[in-house]
């Protein structure tokens, strides 16, 4: 809460004194009541089609940069992932050496061997009731 507080009297500070060190440059005759405080402005059509101008210029720029930063990284992305699909298959070749394959563990072979039985039944069961 403090911060923004310093930062809007900080900035309201600074605006009263550009306006005071513009005062006495202004000639007390020159001010009347039907004249208004001569600031020197450029014209609303001239700053809105330099701003237009500058906004198509960054927008172009940005969408330039957005462009680059896609590619890029879907080139890395790409690249990683045949890095780590080549690492993964090496790994997996250098454990199974010699096309030897790992025995697969004694509870999970039962567990095969129980699904091929059931099968081999339910076909039998269903031969029968075709009859």
């Amino acid at each position: 809460m403090s911060i923004p507080l310093i930062l809007f009297s900080a900035s309201l500070l600074s605006i009263i004194t550009m306006i005071a060190r513009k005062l006495p440059t202004v000639p007390k005759e020159s001010l009347t009541e039907n004249e208004q405080f001569p600031l020197e402005l450029p014209y609303f059509k001239e700053v809105k089609e330099k701003a237009l101008q500058n906004a198509k210029k960054h927008g172009y720029a940005a969408l330039v940069m957005t462009l680059r930063w896609y590619i890029r990284g879907t080139n890395f992305l790409k690249y990683k992932y045949e890095s780590l699909k080549a690492k993964i298959k090496q790994k997996t070749e250098a454990s199974n050496m010699n096309g030897e394959k790992k025995e697969i563990s004694k509870f999970l072979r039962i567990i095969g061997e129980y699904k091929h039985k059931i099968r081999e039944i339910k076909h039998r069961i269903s031969e029968e009731e075709n009859l």
